[in-house]
């Protein structure tokens, strides 16, 4: 016969089994399962790398920078990251901005400003700089609303067939330029891949207004035709939610996304047009993005751009409910 169990050895073993169980049973948050795989990191773009600035942006709770200075001597950067690493930040990007591929008379010059950038974000530590290839525009071009878009387009070239369901002939000159765009976008890129290589920083490219590449498979052709792994995308989200949802741009892009902006925008109650406004006040779903960010495997910086009446403090309390997926 089995000798009983004193009242000690009882509670002793109850108590084992309720721990047991309640490991069951717990909660993913309470077992301290993340809600995401990947990992996303905080920054705020300034020209200034100084100690002062880049420590009050610290102790607001962000972990870098991206400079908008990129027109200067790697020796400059060089020590503009010094003073950075001594500070605890990082200065991930650098943003060169506005080029002009598709001009004639412009688009050596901008492969020139382009090779300055990336020289000069080898020597800040950055892995990446921004681009804005070129625009169209201006008086007596006719251009679609962003809610009346639905592209065309041959994969192989690049160009655009039509923009608009119907007759398009009133926008003619419109898809030329579009196509004219893509062509030497594309040149002018391939001709940057050799120093983007040396320098091992990617040439990102950003969705902004400049009416081209404004919906997502068009956007990501762009990238395919340049066919690099130097050549890849920045998303700024706020950028082009009037265009389509960001969880749709993000679904499209996939791994191209290696940069992005936070900004939001906030839709007309019809959903056409809008304005920008502070971020998590406006149209993105902000949950639902930070899911699709996930399935994608984006683990990344995320700069705020915009939002400029918000403190230091507000801009990171913001941010962190984002990356939190709230």
């Amino acid at each position: 016969m089995t000798n009983p169990l004193t009242r000690r050895e009882f509670l002793a073993a109850s108590a084992v089994a309720g721990v047991a169980a309640t490991a069951v049973t717990l909660p993913a948050k309470e077992a301290n399962v993340p809600a995401f795989k990947t990992t996303l990191h905080k920054a705020l773009i300034t020209s200034k790398i100084n100690a002062k600035t880049l420590g009050a942006m610290k102790d607001a709770g962000f972990e870098g920078v991206e400079c908008s200075a990129a027109n200067v001597k790697r020796t400059e950067a060089e020590k503009a990251r010094a003073v950075a690493e001594k500070v605890g930040m990082k200065i991930h990007s650098v943003l060169r901005g506005w080029m002009s591929f598709n001009s004639a008379a412009g688009v050596d010059k901008s492969i020139t400003s382009v090779q300055t950038a990336l020289h000069a974000a080898a020597g800040y530590g950055a892995d990446a700089i921004l681009v804005v290839p070129c625009r169209v525009g201006g008086r007596g071009l006719a251009i679609p609303q962003p809610w009346e878009f639905d592209i065309e387009f041959d994969p192989k070239t690049g160009h655009v067939s039509r923009v608009v369901k119907g007759d398009n002939t009133k926008y003619q000159a419109y898809i030329k330029a579009q196509n004219q765009a893509t062509d030497m976008s594309v040149e002018a890129l391939k001709r940057l891949i050799p120093t983007a290589a040396k320098t091992k920083v990617v040439i990102a490219i950003e969705n902004v207004w400049n009416n081209l590449w404004v919906k997502p498979d068009l956007a990501a052709n762009l990238i395919r035709l340049v066919n690099s792994p130097w050549v890849q995308y920045y998303f700024d989200i706020g950028n082009h939610v009037k265009y389509a949802p960001p969880e749709q741009w993000i679904r499209t892009l996939g791994k191209m996304i290696v940069k992005c902006h936070v900004k939001d925008f906030k839709l007309n109650a019809n959903g056409q047009g809008g304005k920008f406004c502070n971020i998590r006040d406006g149209s993105v779903n902000w949950p639902l993005f930070r899911k699709e960010l996930d399935k994608i495997g984006y683990s990344g910086w995320m700069t705020i751009e915009g939002s400029g009446r918000l403190s230091l403090k507000e801009k990171s309390k913001r941010l962190d409910l984002i990356v939190a997926g709230k």
